[in-house]
């Protein structure tokens, strides 16, 4: 009996969704014009990482180790995303990353335009159905963390 909990499918699910995911934050940057913070931009590396290790765990699915790096990405990306999600509710302090992308420069008229492009970590500005991005995010990053353990312990390697 095949099943949606299979690797195969698992691999296949989480490949797309991380495709749809990166396209998604791309057309939101460029088409509708939403600047994203740095945390934002970090929480885009699990996704993109994730493409290649499915690609291999698609192939090598009797395996556990791209199984295992998968939990271990996306609990990163999960905590990242619960940081950011606790930022912008006021639970977690602001880092001082987010708010200065001025260290490095030496130029007065950079510094100003600088100063005008700096998107705050704090401020949701996209919202889906009132839950910010890496509301999202957290969301199904657990999502794909609890069906990947669930694949790695009590899943057959088919």
């Amino acid at each position: 009996m095949k099943t949606i909990f299979e690797r195969k499918n698992i691999y296949l699910i989480i490949f797309f969704y991380s495709i749809f995911a990166i396209l998604y934050a791309v057309y939101i940057e460029n088409v509708l014009g939403y600047l994203p913070c740095k945390l934002c931009l970090y929480q885009r590396i699990p996704f993109i990482l994730s493409i290649f290790l499915c690609l291999i765990g698609y192939n090598y699915f009797k395996s556990d180790q791209i199984l295992v790096y998968l939990i271990l990405l996306f609990s990163i990306n999960f905590m990242l995303a619960g940081y950011h999600f606790g930022i912008e509710n006021g639970i977690f302090m602001e880092f001082g990353g987010c708010r200065s992308n001025n260290l490095g420069i030496t130029n007065k008229e950079e510094l100003l335009n600088s100063l005008n492009i700096n998107v705050s970590c704090k401020d949701a500005i996209f919202k889906i159905f009132d839950l910010s991005l890496s509301g999202w995010n957290f969301i199904t990053s657990l999502l794909i963390v609890i069906i990947c353990l669930r694949a790695l312990f009590y899943g057959k390697n088919k």
